[in-house]
């Protein structure tokens, strides 16, 4: 083998990356348990939050999270007991259903966006210049949208009627 393969700049590459993804999700971790929620719950409420109508079917949610379809299922089941977010039938499909955010799941993001935003600010987006951080951006989206094509699934707003999250279940 050759021995420059490991100075390849690609592999330098993805090894920052995972670098830089370990550090941050360690110090995210840290932060949403202080507010009783795992990452993915976390994840789940951001999804949700920042969806038409703030809701996506449960199929969509899997495709935008690390998530298998019965994965989201559990999460789902626990953070509906926990009152963060609640099922509504699809009224076009009866074998689909949607994950709809809280008034309760909204305040629980309320409380923890705010040092979520200090992390993030400190040791991410911080450290990049504006035009560093656009094409940052703009690369990860070309990246995301090549291995991951289904990650914007359900973001077009082509759920049922917003209904406002007190009231949706």
């Amino acid at each position: 083998m050759d021995e420059n393969v490991f100075d390849d700049p690609r592999i330098t590459a993805v090894g920052l990356f995972y670098e830089v993804h370990a550090g941050l999700t360690t110090r995210f971790a840290a932060q949403f348990e202080e507010h009783g929620l795992s990452p993915v719950e976390f994840e789940v409420l951001t999804r949700l939050a920042r969806s038409p109508g703030n809701q996506l079917r449960m199929t969509d949610l899997a495709a935008q999270t690390s998530l298998s379809t019965s994965g989201v299922t559990r999460v789902v089941d626990r953070m509906e007991r926990d009152g963060l977010l609640c099922r509504q039938a699809c009224p076009s499909d009866r074998r689909s259903s949607y994950a709809v955010i809280t008034g309760a799941g909204l305040a629980r993001l309320d409380e923890t966006l705010p040092g979520h935003l200090r992390i993030i600010e400190e040791w991410f987006t911080g450290q990049l210049e504006p035009d560093a951080l656009a094409a940052l951006l703009d690369g990860l989206r070309r990246i995301r949208d090549a291995v991951h094509p289904c990650a914007t699934a359900g973001s077009s707003g082509s759920g049922p009627a917003e209904v406002p999250a007190e009231t949706a279940c």
